[in-house]
C-alpha cells in the first residue's frame, strides 16, 4: 500500500466523475504501509473510500480478486465493498495504472492483539472461507511452490552460504510435499495484524484481498498463525495460536488431514513471507513512499517451525 504511481488531487477528482455515488472529490492522502499497490484515502462530500492503482497485478488478473470481494462482501463477510463506475464494471485505468474504488473499513490494526481478539480473527476467517465455496472464480496461488523457487534464484547471491542453505532445503523439501487431499477453496493468503482492522471490541473487516486465490485453508490459517501468534523469537505464542485455532475450529472444523499436514503448512507459510521479504530487500522497486518489511523474522519463524515440528494442538 506504498504510493509508487503518483495522482493529483485534480485526477482524482477528474477520474471520479466516471462513478454514480461517490460524490466530489475533497482530498486525497496516501497511504503508506505496504509494499505491493499504490493506495489512497479517497475523501468525498459522501464519505472516505479507498483508491487503489495496482502496480503489479493486471487488468486479466484483477477480475478475480475485486469478484471475490463482491462475493463475500454479499455473504456478510466485512471485506472492502468494490464500487462499480457507470459502465457497470468495477476496474477503471488511472495514469496508466488498472484502478479500482472500494468502501472504506471502519476501525485501525493492532500491534499487539489480546486472546479474545486473536479469536475473533479466527472466528471471521472460517465465515470467509466458508461464504467463499459459493464463489465460481480460480485463480491459483501466484505466491505458491513455483513462485518461490523462481525468486530463490535472484535471491541466492544476496545470502550467506547458511541463509541460502536454509533456503534451498526448505524449497526442496516442500516440493516433495503433496497438498491435493486438503479441503481447498478461497483464501486471504496475507492475514497479517495491519490487514484486520478493528471496530472497539468488534473486527472491523479484513482488508488488502489481492493476494488472495484459492489453495488449501489450513495453509491460510498458517498464514495468520505465524503473525498473530508469534513471539519476537520467532517461536509460537501457544496460548495465541489455542485462541486461533479454538475461534475458527468454533466455526468450521478441521480435519484429520488438516491436523496432519498442520507442521508443513507452518513451514510454508513461513518461507513464503521469507522468500517474500528477501525479495524486496534486495530488489525493491522505485517508490515515493515505501518501506521494506525485514524478512529476519521470517527465517527465525522458519527455523523455529523446523527444529520443534508443531504438532496441531489437542
Amino acid at each position: 500500500m506504498s504510493v509508487f504511481t503518483k495522482v493529483s488531487l485534480d485526477e482524482a477528482s477528474q477520474w471520479v466523475k466516471q462513478y454514480y455515488s461517490i460524490g466530489k472529490v475533497v482530498n486525497l492522502r496516501g497511504i503508506q504501509s505496504g509494499i505491493e499497490n499504490t493506495n489512497f484515502f479517497l475523501d468525498t462530500d459522501h464519505g472516505v473510500f479507498v483508491l487503489t492503482l495496482f502496480e503489479k497485478l493486471t487488468a486479466t488478473e484483477l477480475p478475480f480478486y475485486l469478484n471475490l470481494m463482491a462475493h463475500l462482501s454479499s455473504h456478510g463477510v466485512l471485506v472492502p465493498t468494490p464500487i462499480k463506475k457507470l459502465d457497470n464494471q468495477f476496474l477503471g485505468e488511472l495514469n496508466g495504472k488498472p484502478a479500482v474504488i472500494v468502501s472504506c473499513i471502519p476501525g485501525s490494526p493492532t500491534t499487539t492483539p489480546t486472546g479474545d481478539q486473536v479469536h475473533l480473527v479466527g472466528e471471521k476467517l472460517a465465515h470467509m472461507h466458508l461464504a467463499g465455496q459459493s464463489f465460481e472464480g480460480h485463480l491459483k496461488n501466484l505466491r505458491g511452490s513455483s513462485w518461490w523457487f523462481e525468486a530463490a534464484q535472484d535471491i541466492y547471491k544476496f545470502l550467506n552460504e547458511e541463509d541460502a542453505h536454509l533456503l534451498r532445503t526448505e524449497i526442496a523439501c516442500q516440493a516433495e510435499f503433496v497438498s491435493d487431499a486438503i479441503p481447498h477453496g478461497a483464501i486471504h493468503a496475507d492475514l497479517f495484524r495491519d490487514n484486520v482492522l478493528f471496530d472497539g471490541s468488534r473486527v472491523g473487516g479484513f482488508i488488502d484481498l489481492y493476494f488472495a486465490c484459492i489453495d488449501a485453508w489450513v495453509y491460510d490459517v498458517a498464514i495468520t498463525a505465524n503473525d498473530w501468534c508469534i513471539r519476537f523469537d520467532g517461536s509460537l505464542d501457544n496460548n495465541k495460536l489455542q485462541s486461533l485455532l479454538s475461534g475458527y475450529n468454533s466455526i468450521r472444523q478441521f480435519t484429520s488431514t488438516e491436523k496432519k499436514v498442520w507442521p508443513m503448512m507452518l513451514r510454508a507459510g513461513a518461507l513464503r513471507f521469507w522468500v517474500s521479504r528477501l525479495y524486496d530487500l534486495h530488489l525493491p522497486r522505485p517508490g515515493e513512499l515505501t518501506h521494506a518489511h525485514d524478512p529476519d523474522l521470517f527465517k527465525r519463524i522458519l527455523q523455529n517451525h523446523r527444529a520443534q515440528s508443531q504438532r496441531f494442538p489437542a
